[in-house]
């Protein structure tokens, strides 16, 4: 009997503690019979891992670049680099050389047309062409290989392209959040070109995929395909009264987007109402961490606001079940960085918690403002701050936002739903890549 083909997945890093919805999603369609193929630029050495990095049975194949080099400008990086990149790309010459230098000449033109000044060629492109390259000869080599999917679409989704390029297997690749709308990114119209040429294209949420619609109309298919996550992990703490100072939780990587300085003005509106809390920010320390720092120390904060590290999966979890009240006051930076649906409100909905969000971006597909949660305005601590109070004051309110909050997860976020979908999505390429083969 023929071996079943296999997908491979491109990343930049894997596993990320911060991408655990990858890894997720990894686990559970090989759950679901797909086989994987992981191809990742480089190791992480992150001192925590989450539990499902443990189950999946993918090979991971890393590329073997320095990391000494990783920030290095161009000529260091390509002295570090080269000769242990370039392994491959003869045979691939041999091999398949119109398809060859069709990508290399690809690559030049695009650090010509998408250059960031007239004088400065955009190296990053040759990086990723030798990068592809590399990829494409360990694509061709294990002959089991039958499509090939990019996560992010800035980066990973272009070396995707030019593996498809080299290989002639599809890709298709999955737009997140800041990829999608920085447009350094994804200069000019290089994101139109990728979506067109792309078998599918997934992204995390309907509000995404209206926008990648009206940028490449002649796109072949943009789907919605929500992350989700286990609501056989993330559930509620058994049924307890309530004791102690009521806890408000925030969690991400401390970047603009996550909005956490109107959290801290909206602490101190509470704290100036002579509300008793604390609020815990968990999170990796990132562009914002230190004014986060300033304004607690400015309102004389300390006592009740706290900042930690990230945690693992299972950690969250319980700090979610401990917790009163989850609140994540995303805003579109000024770059025009945002969130889709961050999966810390899901994750906190899942364990039966109120939440209170704004309404950015894809996060009023998720709450149902009333029902399920709470939207605010963002960039309005006043606001934030009176959706805080309200709950705070209102244990019954929570109690009822927390049960709808739940039933909603289950009923559209459980990951055993939406990984069949890009499941299905996958094996129709691969189906169909079969019936050319043969």
């Amino acid at each position: 009997m023929q071996e079943r083909l296999a997908v491979a997945y491109i990343m930049k890093g894997f596993p990320r503690l911060s991408e655990v919805f990858i890894s997720n999603e990894v686990q559970l369609l090989e759950s679901l019979g797909l086989r994987l193929h992981i191809f990742a630029l480089q190791s992480l050495s992150e001192k925590k891992v989450h539990a499902q990095v443990n189950r999946i049975q993918a090979r991971v194949s890393y590329l073997p670049e320095d990391p000494a080099a990783a920030e290095a400008p161009f000529g260091v990086w390509l002295r570090h680099n080269f000769f242990k990149l370039i392994d491959g790309h003869g045979m691939l010459l041999k091999r398949r050389t119109m398809a060859y230098l069709k990508t290399f000449f690809g690559a030049v033109q695009f650090s010509v047309k998408y250059r960031p000044q007239f004088w400065c060629l955009k190296k990053s492109f040759y990086k990723d062409f030798l990068r592809a390259g590399h990829i494409a000869a360990r694509v061709l080599d294990a002959q089991s290989i039958g499509h090939l999917h990019g996560h992010f679409c800035h980066g990973s989704a272009t070396i995707t392209m030019w593996v498809s390029h080299l290989t002639g297997i599809p890709f298709s690749f999955t737009a997140h959040a800041k990829d999608i709308y920085l447009p350094e990114l994804n200069p000019g119209d290089l994101l139109p070109k990728k979506i067109r040429q792309a078998k599918f294209v997934a992204t995390c949420t309907d509000a995404n995929r209206i926008h990648l619609q009206r940028l490449c109309p002649e796109a072949r298919s943009i789907q919605t395909v929500y992350h989700g996550l286990s609501t056989a992990f993330f559930t509620p703490a058994r049924p307890c009264s309530e004791a102690g100072t009521p806890t408000i939780l925030s969690v991400g990587r401390f970047v603009k987007k996550k909005g956490f300085p109107i959290l801290v003005e909206a602490c101190r509106l509470l704290q100036e109402r002579s509300y008793d809390f604390r609020c815990r920010i968990i999170g990796a320390a990132d562009e914002d961490s230190e004014s986060v720092k300033r304004l607690i120390v400015n309102y004389g904060l300390e006592h009740c606001v706290l900042l930690e590290g990230p945690v693992s999966q299972d950690a969250l979890r319980q700090i979610y079940r401990e917790c009163t009240i989850f609140a994540l006051p995303c805003l579109v930076a000024g770059n025009g960085d945002r969130d889709g649906i961050p999966n810390v409100l899901v994750e906190a909905m899942a364990t039966g918690k109120p939440v209170v969000a704004t309404a950015v971006s894809g996060i009023p597909e998720l709450i149902n403002h009333g029902s399920d949660g709470v939207l605010v305005p963002p960039e309005d601590p006043r606001a934030l701050a009176g959706a805080l109070e309200v709950l705070l004051q209102d244990g019954a309110l929570r109690l009822r936002l927390g049960r709808e909050a739940r039933a909603k997860i289950c009923e559209r976020f459980d990951s055993s739903k939406t990984t069949v979908q890009l499941r299905d999505l996958f094996e129709s390429c691969l189906t169909d890549r079969a019936r050319r083969a043969a």
